[in-house]
């Protein structure tokens, strides 16, 4: 677990959304087309500034779109979609994406992805993909952020953090929150442990999930039917150390996960 030091003590942050930016394809510079829709807006980066940016555009970039017409599906996955009136293809996509199962019950299929990631239907998503296509999560969120990373940095001369987003629910809450599956130019976490509250307690379990914190406050203007697939964080210093975080981080281990 890589965990930076104290959070920024600045007391105002904004996040600025952008609309400028085209239908993504596969085999698109990403990093340029984000570059251009910062200049159109004539904001510029500034070297504390965080770049988040939602997994669907990275995927389609990449070229993580299946064409459900040339999916076969299992016959596991014709009988769930015909008992819960499920498209048989988009299930069979789910199952050969999830590296394990964990509950598969009342058309609701949770899983574990190949990244660790525990969500619904592997990460697998219909929305704001063509009608016979569903986006997959990308292959490697990281270095996905890393190269998003190194093309803004050559472009403006900064190097801002990135975060790619996603949408996931939470155990016992209702409606999802985007969290960070990708990070690169910050620490995601930040560790409490061994300092003190303002009544002298020291803290023995507190480490704050930062990067998650950020990507849920940026869909607060990216949110699913604005259309605006990336946001500026700004006013917020990320926390050091600056280049060994990783979405990663977040993870929890095996040897800690009580319902595993």
């Amino acid at each position: 677990m890589c965990a930076g030091g104290r959070v920024s003590g600045d007391s105002e942050v904004r996040i600025i959304g952008f609309d400028v930016l085209p239908e993504v394809q596969a085999g698109d510079d990403l990093g340029a087309l984000i570059g251009d829709a910062i200049e159109t807006a004539g904001i510029g980066l500034e070297p504390s500034d965080i770049v988040a940016v939602t997994h669907k555009i990275v995927s389609k970039a990449e070229g993580q779109v299946v064409d459900l017409r040339a999916i076969e599906p299992s016959p596991l996955a014709a009988k769930f979609a015909a008992e819960w009136e499920k498209d048989a293809r988009k299930i069979e996509v789910v199952l050969r994406q999830a590296r394990r199962i964990v509950r598969m019950d009342r058309g609701l299929i949770i899983a574990e992805t190949k990244h660790g990631f525990i969500c619904a239907n592997a990460g697998v998503d219909a929305s704001n993909a063509a009608p016979d296509a569903v986006v997959l999560l990308p292959d490697d969120p990281d270095a996905s952020a890393a190269r998003l990373r190194d093309a803004l940095a050559r472009r403006f001369e900064v190097a801002p953090a990135v975060i790619i987003t996603d949408s996931f629910g939470r155990p016992w809450r209702d409606g999802i929150v985007n969290v960070a599956i990708g990070v690169s130019g910050m620490a995601p976490l930040i560790d409490y442990r061994g300092e003190r509250d303002s009544a002298g307690y020291e803290l023995s379990a507190s480490i704050l999930a930062v990067a998650d914190e950020i990507a849920a406050a940026t869909e607060l203007v990216m949110h699913k039917l604005a259309g605006r697939p990336i946001a500026i964080v700004r006013g917020y210093a990320p926390p050091l150390p600056a280049a060994a975080g990783t979405g990663r981080d977040l993870i929890i281990g095996p040897e800690r996960d009580l319902f595993r």
